[in-house]
Parts: structure tokens; C-alpha cells; sequence
């Protein structure tokens, strides 16, 4: 018997296996094809002060092993998220939420986690500064060491549940951003964000997104994140929770050996309904084939050699 729970700064979760907040909208939609009861937790989609629409269409552009897009975090603001989205998602899923935060402001980071801080089906706050498909918010907030700083520390000083900064691969030095936020009092770092990305149409000659650059996700972009995790890890002593690219059980163990406590699946879910449901299941056995009986004792066990 394995076993497969894990640890995110005192939050235990029965496996490490967790949909990417924009993936997997609020996760009651997924109830009703599976059980999302196998899963660890649920990262819930990118939560703003005020609803937004998102980015104009076209969003969405296919390519060789992965998608760009740019939906521009789209959801129907707070209000709604507390009052409806959270409740319906507490009818089917008995397990602890992620909630994602994106805000334009300071200000809006610090209100929209201070609320969401009060609510009991929320156990940790993942603080999106990463999304590289808005203008004058998301990734331009972390792209800067003293930036991501300046928000951890607001967002710190109002909430009592564990925080984990969102980061974007989007930079020179991830390191230097993540060691920013653990000094300025992250509990974890969650990474990565998508990579900026741009697809032609050839017959009109004009980007086939309408924002002309989206993020780049899927398998492609697996051994970027995986390099990422293992040099942030080096760099900092707080939880990682991995993602970028995760397509199978053995990726999940990828991600853990490089240093990630807990691994999030964005992509696949596009792709794939059932891809979380299918890698939670296959991950007992496929700890058995390496060996492996206690998924925590693993994680940055790359580093050991």
C-alpha cells in the first residue's frame, strides 16, 4: 500500500493530483461527469473585484503539442464567487479549495484576498501575479522582484490562510522573484504560469489571436516548468506546488523529484475531461513500478545526487 497524501504549508491533501485555476472552471461543472472527490484540491478559476468578459475573440489558437490563449480572466467577480460559484462547488467537493486571485491594483489584490480569507470552504490563496493576457495587471506584477514583493506583503498583512504567489516564466530570473516572496512572507509559490506565445493566420496575415499574443501551455512547455521547479527550490525553503505541461502520473513524480510538494494540471483538461480523475488513479501504481511508497519523501529528491 502506498501512500500518496501530501502536505501545502500545514493543508494536507489525500494526493498531490489539482486542476489549474482556468482549466477547470469552478469544478462543479466537472461533478457531473466524475467524482472530483479523487482529486487532492481544486484551484478554482482566476477570481477579480469586479466581472470581466475577458479578451475579445478569437482566444484560442492550437499548435504542435499545446494551445495559446488568451481569455484574459474571464470570471463574474467576487460577489458572485462567494455567493454562488463556492457553494455549488461545496455540494460536490468535500475536500479543500485553492482560490485563485487576480486583481489590476494593489488594492484589489489585498480586498479580493482579505474576503476570500473569510471563507471556510477556502483553505489556501494562490495569488495569480503571472497572467500574461491582461494589460495593466496579472504578469506585470511579477515580473519584478520588488513588485511581487510589494503584493505578498499587502496581501500577507490581511489574511490568516496560507498564500502562494503564482509566478510567471516570463522573466530573467525566476529565482530571484520567488526568493522575493518568501521573504516578503509567502507561505508557498505556485509555478508556472504560461509562456508568452503568438500564432499567424497565413491567409489573412495577421495574428489568429485577437490579443496577438496568448500563453502557451501543454506538454510542450513541461521541461521549461520542470527546470524552473528545480532551480526554485534551490532557491528558496517554502512549498512548491508544480505545473506546466503535466500530462501523465509519471510527470506528476517528475515535478515532485524536482521539487514541487503538490503538482497542478492546467491543459490536459482541455483536452481531456477525465485527465485528472485517469493521473490520480494511475499514480499508486505507478509509485509501485519506482519504488516509491510514500509520495512526501520525494520531493526534491533530484537534488540529492
Amino acid at each position: 500500500m502506498v501512500d500518496t497524501s501530501v502536505s501545502l504549508a500545514g493543508v494536507r491533501l489525500d494526493n498531490p493530483v489539482i486542476p489549474a485555476s482556468g482549466t477547470f472552471g469552478f469544478g462543479y461543472e466537472f461533478a457531473e461527469i466524475y467524482d472530483i472527490n479523487c482529486l487532492g484540491s481544486i484551484s478554482i478559476k482566476g477570481t477579480t473585484r469586479e466581472p470581466r468578459f475577458g479578451n475579445p475573440t478569437p482566444r484560442i489558437a492550437e499548435c504542435a503539442s499545446g494551445l495559446l490563449n488568451s481569455v484574459g480572466l474571464q470570471n463574474p467577480g467576487i460577489d458572485r464567487v462567494i455567493a454562488e460559484e463556492l457553494p455549488k462547488l461545496r455540494k460536490c467537493f468535500k475536500k479543500p479549495i485553492i482560490a485563485n486571485i487576480s486583481g489590476f491594483s494593489l488594492d484589489e489584490y489585498v480586498e479580493c484576498c482579505e474576503r476570500m480569507d473569510k471563507e471556510e470552504q477556502v483553505e489556501i490563496l494562490e495569488v495569480n501575479i503571472s497572467c500574461p493576457n491582461v494589460h495593466g495587471g496579472g504578469m506585470s506584477f511579477g515580473t519584478c522582484p520588488e513588485s511581487a514583493a510589494e503584493v505578498t506583503r499587502a496581501v500577507k498583512a490581511v489574511t490568516k490562510k496560507p498564500v502562494f504567489i503564482k509566478l510567471t516564466p516570463n522573466v530573467t530570473d525566476i529565482c530571484a522573484v520567488a526568493r522575493a516572496c518568501e521573504d516578503a512572507g509567502a507561505d508557498g509559490i505556485s509555478m508556472i504560469n504560461t509562456l508568452l506565445g503568438m500564432r499567424l493566420d497565413l491567409r489573412r496575415r495577421k495574428p489568429l489571436l485577437a490579443n496577438v499574443t496568448g500563453g502557451l501551455s501543454g506538454p510542450a512547455v513541461f521541461p521549461v516548468a520542470l527546470r524552473m521547479v528545480y532551480q526554485v527550490y534551490e532557491a528558496v525553503s517554502i512549498p512548491i506546488i508544480g505545473m506546466g505541461g503535466v500530462s501523465s502520473a509519471e510527470n506528476v513524480l517528475e515535478m515532485m523529484l524536482a521539487g514541487a510538494s503538490a503538482v497542478q494540471i492546467g491543459a490536459m483538461n482541455l483536452v481531456e475531461p477525465y485527465a485528472c480523475r485517469d493521473i490520480a488513479k494511475q499514480l499508486p501504481a505507478v509509485m509501485e513500478k519506482y519504488g516509491i511508497t510514500d509520495l512526501k519523501s520525494i520531493t526534491g529528491g533530484a537534488h540529492n545526487g
